[in-house]
């Protein structure tokens, strides 16, 4: 197991300069090819499982800055249909693709590429499906699980089942098997579900959205019921309300979720090589993440906040906001430059020269950081 650095914040800073190593790869999974994508690392592997309809780049605005703290090999991919992998030509029926056939390939995959050991996953929507399935195949392995507004398999009643079935299929075209075949397979995925349960032995994150997707009232009741109860079943499991976000959390509040991946997989490590301090840091990181979008807060109420704890002298508190302003406007150079401040003031000067470098780079004109680069660098 790789060393994981004292605090999240020296890790995040320091990590800047860092540039994943992504590797396209198709696997031979018999007589036909499952895409994955992997950022290569060091560390148990973090695996995204996508939701219905999605393939595995859905997550690429989180996966750069999760390497960049961890620095853990992080793998996303196509399932069969979707995306650049294909489908297994030696089956005809469309029941012989569903969900068993679907991880049988991903399991394959990951064992060609070297990755059937210890693992961590994430999965949004449809991908809880998959994930609850992998654990229960191989709960030994799965070290952690941090479920993003997925599916549990309470949620589909024979009612629901049978409104599904009612509807229409999507076309059959070589570019919508995937979701032909998934749709066609619902049923019997949701029956061979119900006949497992999810590995009492590994810990999960269970992140919801609050905001009901147009439900009618007593089967939003009967999901977030559902939810309480999955987390409620075993003292391992939490549940976050991502307050402000829809379905897709991880880009309505990317900052929630990327501190609450990276604390998942803090929490594998080797008890000589937790924190407490990091995990405090990341506790609040959390915190702020729903704070801020639960309250609508714009680059500036954020920034307006640090230096309101700059100025009580709460300087712990002060560098969580402005670390999370640069997670949250990774494009803004002010909240790099607002962070390098409070770095300063926290003593912490290289921390504060690669957030500066940083601003600089998003904006060459931002004279004043070049003055207090200039003087660090002098000093």
């Amino acid at each position: 197991m790789r060393h994981f650095y004292l605090t999240f914040l020296v890790i995040f800073c320091l990590s800047f300069s860092m540039r994943a190593q992504s590797q396209d790869t198709l696997v031979d999974v018999g007589g036909y090819k499952i895409h994955f994508n992997i950022i290569k690392g060091t560390g148990t592997p973090i695996l995204f499982e996508a939701g219905a309809g999605n393939d595995g780049s859905i997550w690429d605005n989180i996966l750069e800055k999760i390497y960049k703290v961890t620095g853990t090999t992080l793998i996303t991919y196509d399932r069969s249909g979707f995306g650049q992998s294909e489908v297994n030509p030696n089956l005809t029926n469309d029941s012989d693709f569903g969900i068993l056939n679907g991880i049988k390939e991903l399991e394959t995959g990951l064992s060609k590429l070297g990755f059937d050991n210890e693992i961590i996953l994430v999965p949004h929507s449809y991908g809880g499906f998959y994930t609850t399935l992998y654990a229960s195949r191989h709960p030994d392995k799965v070290k952690y699980v941090v479920r993003i507004d997925a599916n549990l398999v309470g949620v589909y009643t024979d009612e629901v089942l049978k409104i599904m079935d009612e509807e229409e299929s999507p076309p059959k075209t070589p570019e919508t098997l995937g979701i032909y075949y998934l749709v066609k397979n619902y049923p019997e995925t949701v029956k061979v579900l119900r006949k497992i349960d999810f590995p009492k032995n590994v810990p999960a994150i269970d992140i919801i959205s609050p905001i009901n997707r147009g439900y009618p009232d007593k089967y939003w009741a009967l999901i977030k019921k559902v939810h309480k109860d999955f987390v409620n079943t075993e003292s391992n499991r939490v549940e976050i309300i991502a307050e402000g976000s829809g379905h897709y959390i991880f880009k309505d509040n990317p900052g929630l979720i990327i501190n609450t991946i990276i604390k998942a997989y803090s929490e594998t490590l080797d008890e000589g090589k937790q924190n407490a301090i990091l995990q405090k840091a990341l506790d609040n990181a959390i915190k702020l993440s729903i704070e801020a979008k639960k309250n609508n807060r714009s680059e500036q109420d954020l920034n307006t906040l640090g230096y309101s704890f700059l100025g009580n002298e709460e300087l712990d508190k002060a560098l969580e906001v402005f670390k999370l302003s640069t997670i949250l406007f990774p494009d803004s150079f002010n909240a790099y430059d607002s962070y390098g401040e409070a770095l300063l003031k926290a003593n912490r000067k290289a921390e504060a020269i690669e957030m500066y470098e940083k601003s600089i780079e998003l904006n060459p004109e931002n004279e004043n950081g070049k003055k207090v680069l200039l003087q660090l660098k002098q000093e």
